[in-house]
């Protein structure tokens, strides 16, 4: 756990410096653009996760 733990702190270091650069040049650098594929693919895991998971329990559900 803990090199993942490494890893997206290295990967928040190089975001966050990615986003300093950006502000002072107005362009988007590809650091920029990977971590927000990346952040945007997460959530759509989450949700499916979390959208399939309330699904299923809800079709479980003895109403009758």
């Amino acid at each position: 756990m803990t090199a993942m733990k490494e890893i997206w702190q290295y990967y928040w270091i190089r975001f966050t410096a990615s986003a300093q650069q950006d502000s002072e040049r107005g362009e988007v650098s590809a650091t920029t653009v990977v971590m927000a594929a990346a952040l945007i693919a997460l959530a759509i895991a989450v949700g499916a996760t979390i959208t399939s998971r309330v699904t299923d329990k809800a079709n479980s559900l003895d109403l009758g």
